[in-house]
């Protein structure tokens, strides 16, 4: 338990019965029905063909016995050569249908993973590690494919060993009693195992999806870990992670490898007690040495099926562990709910809060009783110490979180009866850290409008600055940005991201505003490019810059989750309140007014 106590389950997690399990399995195969039909046919083909060779044997050596030729001894040649041809050929095709099968269907159960989890709401990710999600999708999803394929093995070969099974009743049903009597205590071993297996399994999968969010945190912040020498540091982080998943997993391998070698040890005894009791019988005359040499050979592959189904425990027990999580990512609840799905029409931009809560956990109330109204074409900039809730405010307007109570308006529609994927497609985001993708710069402006032209870009980009800052980049709108736009400076990112809020052009923008430091070319850049979004949008500014506050038609003072002041730029410093207090705290050093006084001071 030791090692098992730092591997949570996430919150989603569920757990499924087996018979839940087979049918949310089933279901996924439904599409594969032709495909399964053609394997059971050829499983049944190679079922019967299992079962005959020894038979064949069998019958070879009474005739060899009897009277041994060169005719019989090429008869026997012969006829172990087909059966050895004809099972391969039906194998080969089988497996070949069965992978294309599971390979069909690990594409659709990786598609509704990925789908589920890039369909959560952000306060999904909030709570989950991005690495584990990673991990059910890619892995897990995988593990179940090996699954599917393995199972098909193992039924084959029960299959072939319930067709066995009559013919050796027909042959001597007094040994085949005896034979069958050995099932029950294979049986009770193999299930005593079933419980153990499935949780250790469990367990070594969480271990190894610690092990990717260990990984994928420290690679994404690398380079803030170069900065401050803590090489170390993040290895470290990686090795507890390693060491963990290590430990757990020679557990696992402990635990299912006493499997097979409990199960051999048992078969043995039968193959003991039953060439004893067949030897015994031949020779008192009472079965024939062919018959006895039946039993004999098919003891192995009578009980194969089940050692094999032992051996090859823990890949099933992995399988259908893998299954429950992808399954359980699959189903995991949405914190936001939408009440109905309308169509969206062109917005206005009239937003409202009326009395509304919203808190992150209950214990962290972020709006208490908040109302609000933001009147269509208005420009709003919220300011306030951190925690005051002003990205709160946005990220309610965006739906991507659920308030607790009260009730949030746009152009007089209850938010939560708007199709999510049309209301989003009005909304422009630019947040605090512009994110770009991996591509080019034209690329990423096109991320939210794909049918926007090379033609329309420059057009738009000369509007901000002449279109100066397009020249700063090596191959203009085919420059690639690299990972995370990280062959850009802040600012090009900055005006690379409002350039694709500006293609989209958005009913209701939203701006988290930057706090890094720009030049002031760059930042009267991005000064324009923000006038042309704001002149045609309702506009939600997190302000951070004097140059935006002032901008605003007006300004909203907030602290703790509570309006506590409203107007614009000069009657709000003549009141002497809050914000003259953040004005002189934060933006007052911005204005061109206390650069002259401080120059005029330092002469």
């Amino acid at each position: 338990m030791g090692f098992f106590a730092g591997l949570n389950e996430e919150k989603y997690d569920r757990q499924y019965t087996d018979r839940q399990l087979l049918a949310r399995i089933m279901d996924y195969f439904k599409a594969q029905s032709t495909r399964l039909g053609w394997v059971s046919l050829l499983v049944i083909a190679m079922a019967v063909i299992g079962a005959a060779l020894p038979v064949v044997v069998a019958r070879i050596v009474d005739l060899l016995k009897a009277q041994p030729s060169i005719q019989a001894i090429t008869f026997v040649g012969v006829a172990l050569a087909i059966v050895g041809v004809a099972n391969w050929g039906l194998n080969w095709a089988r497996r070949s249908l069965i992978i294309r099968a599971v390979g069909d269907v690990v594409l659709e159960l990786r598609s509704r993973a990925f789908r589920a989890a890039a369909d959560h709401d952000l306060s999904f990710y909030d709570q989950f590690s991005s690495g584990r999600i990673v991990s059910r999708i890619t892995s897990d999803t995988n593990d179940f494919g090996q699954l599917v394929v393995i199972v098909t093995d193992i039924i084959s070969q029960i299959l072939q060993a319930i067709i066995l099974g009559f013919i050796l009743f027909r042959t001597e049903w007094h040994l085949a009693l005896l034979l069958t009597s050995f099932l029950p205590f294979i049986f009770g071993v193999a299930a005593g195992f079933r419980a153990l297996a499935r949780r250790v399994t469990k367990r070594g999968m969480q271990a190894m999806a610690d092990v990717n969010a260990a990984i994928k945190e420290t690679v994404s912040g690398i380079s803030i870990a170069k900065n401050f020498r803590q090489e170390e540091s993040i290895f470290q982080i990686f090795d507890t992670s390693n060491q963990a998943s290590y430990h757990v997993n020679v557990r696992r391998g402990f635990v299912l490898s006493l499997v097979f070698p409990t199960l051999n040890a048992l078969g043995g005894i039968f193959v003991g007690v039953l060439v004893y009791a067949g030897g015994f019988s031949a020779a008192q005359g009472l079965v024939s040495i062919g018959a006895w040499y039946l039993f004999i050979l098919s003891l192995d592959q009578f009980f194969f099926p089940i050692l094999n189904l032992s051996a090859f425990w823990a890949q099933i027990q992995s399988g259908l562990a893998a299954a429950e999580r992808a399954f359980a990512l699959i189903d995991a609840d949405p914190n936001v709910q939408q009440i109905d799905h309308r169509d969206v029409p062109r917005l206005r931009g009239d937003v409202c809060f009326e009395d509304l809560n919203f808190r992150y956990t209950d214990k962290e109330p972020v709006l208490l009783d908040f109302n609000l109204c933001i009147r269509p074409g208005e420009t709003l900039a919220l300011v306030g110490h951190t925690g005051a809730g002003k990205s709160s405010i946005a990220k309610l307007i965006a739906r991507f979180y659920e308030y607790q109570s009260g009730k949030l308006t746009v152009d007089g529609h209850d938010l939560r009866t708007f199709d999510l994927q049309q209301y989003r497609r009005q909304l422009g985001i630019v947040s605090q850290v512009p994110f770009l993708f991996s591509g080019t710069v034209a690329d990423n402006i096109r991320y939210a409008a794909p049918e926007v032209t090379d033609e329309e870009m420059l057009a738009m980009a000369r509007n901000i600055g002449e279109g100066d800052w397009l020249e700063t980049l090596p191959d203009g709108l085919r420059t690639e940005v690299g990972e995370r736009g990280a062959r850009l400076s802040m600012g090009q990112r900055q005006l690379v991201a409002l350039m694709r809020v500006l293609m989209q052009r958005p009913a209701i923008f939203i701006l988290d505003e930057a706090t890094a430091s720009i030049d002031p070319f760059t930042e009267w850049q991005i000064q324009q490019a923000l006038n042309l979004i704001l002149s045609k949008s309702t506009s939600i500014l997190i302000a951070h810059r004097l140059s935006t506050v002032k901008a605003a038609d007006r300004i909203v003072v907030m602290e703790k989750g509570r309006i506590i002041e409203e107007g614009n730029h000069d009657s709000l410093l003549k009141q002497g309140g809050h914000y003259a207090m953040l004005y002189n705290t934060y933006f007052r050093h911005q204005s061109l007014a206390y650069i002259e006084q401080a120059r005029e001071m330092m002469k």
